[in-house]
């Protein structure tokens, strides 16, 4: 077997000097120079051990004071299913609602985009057509926790009260009853969950360092028929949340 990256075997030294107590939340780390030295290594085998401790919340990083032991957190607990969605009102919500949280979301539409390649594969559409794109942020008690940037084809809804997901008299249900009420009925969903660290963009908008661990779901409907509706990029912070998946059984 390969030998494990000297970043990983750092990673895990310091997670270990963590958990047996010889430092605790809100000391600060010694130099990277100093941990360098102690270990045999350089600057860059220091950082990479110690941004992924940041990204799985093991420790902080302050802007010009140093890395620092993060506070225990509980992570925010998400549930993944169709069927939640279907029993009406918003899963998030309902989610954060048993946390004691209140879910809310922010979100911005635009109609007309052309499908980029990859997303007109998923649709089961040409390149370049016409696309209604929204962009969403979810919060728990107004911080940023969930990305997703949804996808649907113009075509399918362009000139109905549903063309716009947050809009209209049926906005902010939920693709499955929005796609209900122009007589599309979805059936299934396809979910294929991912790790990987944030874009810039995404690290921005979530409020978490460069580095940070993710969720990465593409999850997309299908109507009974068997043609896709909507297909979405779902990114959660593996730091911030845990990701559960519901599944019927049929007695």
């Amino acid at each position: 077997m390969p030998d494990q990256p000297p970043y990983l075997r750092i990673a895990d030294v310091l997670r270990e000097r963590i958990a047996n107590g010889e430092w605790v939340p809100g000391d600060r780390l010694p130099s990277r120079a100093d941990l360098g030295q102690e270990y045999g290594v350089g600057d860059n085998v220091i950082r990479r051990a110690q941004e992924l401790l940041i990204s799985l919340g093991t420790l902080e990083g302050r802007a010009g004071s140093g890395t620092y032991v993060a506070e225990p957190r509980k992570r925010l607990r998400i549930v993944r299913s169709i069927f939640r969605e279907q029993a009406g009102g918003s899963p998030f919500a309902a989610d954060m609602a048993a946390l004691g949280k209140r879910g809310t979301w922010e979100s911005r539409t635009d109609a007309k985009i052309p499908a980029p390649v990859e997303i007109a594969a998923r649709l089961g559409i040409a390149e370049g057509e016409l696309c209604v794109r929204t962009a969403y942020e979810f919060l728990a008690d107004g911080k940023p926790v969930q990305l997703s940037t949804s996808w649907e084809p113009y075509a399918l809804t362009g000139g109905t009260l549903v063309v716009l997901p947050e809009g209209g008299p049926h906005g902010g249900i939920g693709v499955v009853r929005r796609m209900a009420e122009i007589g599309i009925t979805i059936t299934r969903a396809v979910e294929q969950p991912s790790p990987r660290t944030v874009t810039a963009e995404e690290a921005g908008l979530l409020g978490v360092q460069k580095g940070t661990l993710v969720t990465h779901i593409v999850r997309t409907y299908y109507a009974e028929d068997g043609r896709p509706v909507e297909t979405a990029d779902i990114v959660v912070p593996a730091g911030l949340c845990e990701i559960v998946y519901e599944v019927p059984v049929n007695s």
